[in-house]
């Protein structure tokens, strides 16, 4: 077997020779080499002693690990691809590194006793050689590491640069030995085949980010080269071109592959574009790397000389196809026979020439090219969208920067057609649009005549809030507007189509004379609640102070815009919180040469009458230097004055301020009092008979007032029939709901006790139109949108029928009663559900009308009675009543006739009110049972038809919750007279809850209470039944 010493003697040969051989790092692998022949040498030293023991095995082993690393190295450089090794030049670096000080550590450990020739001073050599091998640092080239940094990732920025994408294709191509790239891209095209094999077999994401990073930049660098375009905004060709004048090689940057416009030669003899190749200096100078000359790699000094003549010779060629370039595009969109894609073409061309100079502009606008594209745009149905688009943005190219330009569009009907595209239904189109007015609304001329094209605004307003459109087509819109603020016609156009914040900010911060006109504006525009509520808190200040000025313009044009911002209700605190109260009090009540009109007089009244009828706190803010407030005596006395001495329209206001004011449940009482000592009732009643405008407003008035001074009012009305025939009139189902629930309400708070107002109402045919309005209202007859008054007023149409109930004596109404069918028809009332003040007033009507059951029922002659005595002996029984009879009174009776509540089957819908929550409610249906067991009846009868119905439990509930004193005596006289029928007293008196009611009543009730709980413990013989513990009252 051969010794292991010669065995890597050997192979230390092979691969001195083999890093000889390395194509890349020449250099450092011949290094490398020089190693290897020393660990040879030490190798061969080796062999040449007698030792053989385990020191050397190991010695020899810690040499041949380094030693095949570095051969598995040099057959990984021998293999991979030139791009592939440059890319990776640090990395090869630090492993020839690690293996050399691998190497070096070994040789160290050589013992002295090893060496035969030299002894110490060989060992020295060794030593000091292996302690340079163990800090011996490989040279990576400086250029090839400056280019695998500006590769990296980081460095992505500077690489989108053309001139340095070329320039580090032509480093590449120099390294990997291709001298000129532009002669050869075939064989860098085959390198790179080779960086895609060992990328593959890598799967390295970096080295896979590294080729497609090379490889894009070569393929954009191949169509760069193949084709040299005219200028960086169009590489497209037409037919019509051949025309111009050819390019020349000398005109092309050999970096950007464009025509050069500021030309300048380096040391190197190159021409470049200045701005290329200072670029590409720059990226040399951030890496490190020496300014070289892109194309022949020569190191050069970064003088630039600027080459005029190219640069003029330049200039002239390009003069001379751009005008060419202008004509032929002319033709192209000019002519009737151009195909869609010539159309484009000329378009497409004519931007390009746009982008280029402002020079370009003008030429295209000498040759008449925008009425041609205005005449393209009109008919550019025929060549579809894509043609009015390309039109649209080929002329805001046109006019952007240039007055000139746009003075000719503004002459052309395009302002026109561009808001008329701005309509259609394609967003593209719409965009397109709305830039073109983007740039025109930078000139003042042509904002008016934006802001006067019918719909302009309003479609641009709308782009705002359109979801489906673009967020760039939206800024446009928004530039546009912001635009189109300078001019004061537009700026009420937006505030007409929702957009007020313009109008509102040149109110607050403009001159007193358009302060004027934004506040005429902003009285005139229609509004929407959402604006006049973000006007009321931008503007009210401003506003009121302008009505304190001095200025009758100033003040009238403010007062209009408050009245305007006051209609809405929310906005009165604001009025009232920036002080109007006063200056608007001091117009209404101001006499002589210094007051205003009779039209601001109007408006101020209207503006008071919504700021009072509002949600703000007016009750009070003091209006004057006094501390009058607006329920002051002589405040209200002036309000009744004003209404007496002016003409219908302020009247109007000032009756709707009076009713704001009695809309306030702390105030009302005041505008009562002065009402009455100002003796105006009268005067407001004849409202009633005023023009509708009047009328409705004086309805809601005295219905407020009723509340309060019903006598009066019935006094007023009885002076003449006319005004009650007109509320009856009202009620009638062709007015106004409003006007007819306030005209019931009034009607309802008329004392009922007052039989002659009574009488007249029979007289006007009230019953009649009652009854039937009420069916209608249940019937669901109404005006669309009535929904909410229509439950007051058929409560209030009850109450009013109602009032007859009281007048029962009178035997025209007993009649009447009869005839309309009182008892079941309020019967029908008591199970209006949900209605809570119909099914009250419903059960007060049938306790009146029962109360008259017992008079009016027919006795037919019966047999004689054996006697009371007898009867109350027991020793016979008490006849009973002849069929046919009601057993509660005594005769025949009959809903109709008689007013029965039993036969018109009342008393169940009556007791199941009793568990109401309305405890009103509760009580009118007590009210109406009780009659079945007053003094008048048969008592226990009476108590059988309650006990029938199911009454008992719900009365006994209402003494155990007894939630008013009322509610508890009506309901424990109810208890005491029901107890006096001994089997139903044998039934409660099981029922514990029932003594505890009763007892609790006893202890705890008023005085009439405790006597009447005092009796019916007697009937349960809960207390003796000797001498009362309770003096009657």
């Amino acid at each position: 077997m051969e010794p292991a010493t010669q065995v890597l003697i050997n192979k230390v040969s092979e691969l001195s020779r083999a890093a000889g051989k390395v194509v890349v790092e020449q250099e450092n692998f011949q290094l490398l080499g020089d190693f290897l022949d020393v660990v040879k040498t030490v190798a061969v030293e080796l062999q040449n002693g007698e030792d053989t023991s385990h020191v050397l095995e190991d010695l020899l082993e810690s040499l041949v690990e380094p030693v095949e690393r570095a051969q598995e190295l040099i057959t990984f450089c021998t293999n991979k691809s030139r791009i592939y090794l440059l890319l990776h030049c640090r990395q090869v670096a630090m492993q020839l590194e690690e293996i050399t000080r691998s190497m070096g550590r070994s040789l160290s450990q050589v013992p002295v006793s090893f060496i035969q020739e030299g002894g110490k001073d060989t060992k020295g050599s060794i030593d000091s050689l292996a302690q340079e091998m163990e800090h011996y640092l490989y040279p990576v080239k400086e250029n090839e590491a400056c280019l695998c940094q500006t590769l990296e990732r980081e460095n992505e920025g500077i690489l989108s640069y053309p001139a340095v994408q070329t320039g580090i294709l032509m480093d590449i191509a120099r390294t990997v030995g291709i001298e000129d790239l532009s002669q050869d891209p075939s064989a860098f095209r085959s390198e790179l085949e080779l960086l895609k094999q060992d990328v593959e077999e890598s799967q390295n994401d970096e080295d896979l980010h590294m080729m497609d990073l090379i490889g894009n930049m070569f393929e954009i660098w191949l169509q760069s080269n193949a084709q040299p375009s005219l200028s960086d905004d169009t590489q497209t060709v037409h037919p019509s071109h051949k025309r111009l004048e050819p390019l020349y090689d000398t005109f092309i940057c050999p970096l950007t592959k464009q025509v050069m416009q500021d030309p300048v030669t380096i040391d190197s003899g190159q021409t470049y574009e200045r701005s290329a190749i200072n670029r590409w200096f720059q990226e040399c100078l951030e890496n490190g790397r020496p300014r070289v000359c892109p194309i022949t790699g020569q190191q050069v000094q970064t003088t630039l000389k600027p080459s005029l003549a190219l640069r003029n010779t330049i200039d002239e060629w390009t003069s001379r196809n751009e005008q060419s370039r202008v004509d032929i595009a002319r033709q192209l969109i000019s002519a009737a026979d151009s195909s869609k894609e010539d159309v484009l073409f000329g378009l497409n061309d004519l931007q390009a020439l746009c982008r280029k100079n402002r020079f370009n502009k003008y030429c295209i606008r000498s040759s008449g090219l925008i009425p041609v594209i205005e005449n393209r745009l009109k008919n550019g149905a025929e060549n579809g969208v894509e043609v009015r688009c390309t039109s649209l943005a080929t002329l805001r190219l046109l006019v952007e920067d240039d007055d000139d330009n746009k003075d000719v569009v503004g002459e052309t009907d395009l302002i026109r057609l561009a808001i008329k595209c701005l309509s259609r239904d394609l967003p593209q189109e719409r965009e397109a649009a709305v830039a073109l007015l983007s740039e025109l609304s930078k000139s003042y001329p042509l904002c008016e005549k934006i802001g006067a094209t019918n719909g302009a605004i309003l479609l641009l307003v709308g782009m705002l809030s359109n979801r489906s459109q673009n967020l760039e087509a939206i800024c446009y819109a928004e530039q546009t507007l912001n635009n189109l603020e300078c001019c004061d016609k537009c700026v009420q156009q937006m505030a007409e189509n929702g957009r007020i914040q313009p109008l509102l900010t040149r109110l607050v911060e403009g001159s007193d004379d358009l302060r004027i006109e934004m506040a005429e504006d902003l009285a005139t525009v229609p509004l929407t609640s959402e604006d006049k509520a973000k006007a009321a808190k931008t503007v009210t200040m401003t506003l009121v102070e302008m009505l304190g000025s001095n200025s009758p313009a100033a003040q009238a044009a403010a007062l209009k815009a408050l009245c305007s911002l006051s209609t809405l209700e929310s906005n009165g605190s604001y009025l009232i919180e920036a002080g109007v109260l006063t200056p608007l009090m001091h117009d209404l009540f101001l006499v002589g040469p210094n007051q205003v009109s009779r039209k601001l007089k109007e408006v101020s009244a209207s503006t008071l009458a919504n700021i009072v009828n509002s949600s703000g706190n007016w009750q009070t803010i003091p209006i004057d230097a006094d501390g009058n407030t607006l329920t002051s005596k002589s405040v209200v006395h002036n309000f009744l004055q004003l209404i007496s001495n002016t003409g219908p329209a302020i009247e109007a206001k000032l009756l709707q301020v009076l009713v704001g004011l009695a809309s306030s449940p702390q105030e009302i009482g005041k505008v009562v009092s002065h009402i009455r000592s100002a003796g105006a009732t009268v005067s407001l009643i004849q409202f009633l008979e005023a023009p509708p405008e009047l009328r409705v407003t004086s309805v809601k008035l005295l219905f407020l007032l009723s509340t309060h001074m019903g006598e009066e009012l019935a006094d007023g009305l009885r002076v003449t029939t006319r005004q009650l025939s007109t509320l009856l009139r009202l009620l009638r189902s062709d007015n106004e709901i409003a006007e007819q629930a306030a005209a019931a309400g009034l009607l309802a708070n008329l004392p009922v006790q007052d039989l002659e107002l009574t009488h007249a109402l029979l007289d006007e045919g009230a019953l009649h139109v009652l009854i039937n309005r009420i069916q209608d209202v249940r019937r669901g007859v109404g005006s669309i949108g009535s929904g909410r008054y229509m439950a007051p007023l058929q409560s209030r149409l009850v109450a009013i029928l109602s009032r007859f109930t009281y007048a029962l004596d009178d035997k025209e109404i007993q009649a009447l009663a009869t005839g309309y069918k009182f008892t079941p028809f309020f019967t029908s009332l008591v199970q209006s559900a949900g209605l809570d003040d119909v099914e009250r007033w419903a059960a007060v009507a049938l306790e009146n009308l029962s109360r008259k059951s017992k008079d009016l029922s027919e006795f037919p002659d019966l047999p004689q009675s054996k006697g009371v005595f007898l009867e109350w002996l027991g020793c016979v029984k008490r006849p009973s009543l002849p069929p046919g009879l009601c057993p509660v009174h005594g005769g025949i009776c009959s809903a109709t006739e008689t007013f029965c509540l039993r036969e018109a089957n009342a008393v169940v819908p009556l007791v199941s009110l009793l568990d109401h929550n309305d405890l009103d409610i509760v009580e009118a249906a007590l009210g109406a049972l009780s009659t079945l067991i007053m003094d008048t009846v048969d008592l226990e009868q009476g108590s059988q038809v309650l006990l029938a119905a199911g009454a008992i439990q719900p009365i006994l509930n209402i003494l155990l919750e007894h939630q008013t004193e009322v509610l508890r005596e009506r309901a424990m006289w109810m208890m005491e007279r029901i107890l006096r029928n001994g089997d139903l007293a044998q039934r409660i008196m099981v029922d514990t809850d029932s003594q505890t009611a009763i007892v609790d009543a006893f202890q705890h009730g008023n005085n009439a209470t405790r006597q009447l709980a005092e009796k019916a413990l007697k009937h349960l013989n809960k207390i003796p039944t000797v001498t009362g513990v309770f003096l009657r009252v």
